[in-house]
């Protein structure tokens, strides 16, 4: 796999991810329509997942932005998935993604990192 976001890039995202989550961060996963890459992952966790399974079912939230972007709920900010051990949160802006794994944490950070991936996503 080919490098998709640029080293600074990827930096800026592991902070903003790191500031806002904490010792909670799992994993970082940049993603576009035609490639992704995995930016962090924590020390203790084991390389290995199916990644491009992940990455696969967050890249239709491509499609939904455009399904849910003129809607009475107002714009679109980020997708949160709650499973046992922990969540996945996914940020699209434009053509570019990044999800984050996180372990079991508070519900109110959420919005935090979202407005803080957007924030790195939303730079020229």
């Amino acid at each position: 796999m080919s490098e998709v976001i640029a080293e600074s890039d990827a930096e800026e995202l592991i902070s903003a991810a790191r500031t806002a989550i904490g010792d909670e961060l799992r994993s970082v996963t940049y993603f576009t329509p035609d490639g992704y890459e995995q930016v962090y992952l924590r020390s203790d966790l084991e390389p290995g997942a199916n990644l491009e399974a992940f990455v696969d079912n967050e890249r239709l939230g491509f499609q939904s932005q455009h399904t849910y972007g003129d809607t009475e709920l107002g714009e679109y900010r980020a997708n949160v998935r709650i499973f046992e051990y922990g969540y996945i949160t996914r940020v699209i802006v434009g053509d570019e993604g990044v999800f984050v794994t996180t372990d079991e944490m508070s519900i109110d950070r959420f919005e935090e990192v979202a407005a803080a991936l957007r924030g790195v996503l939303s730079e020229p």
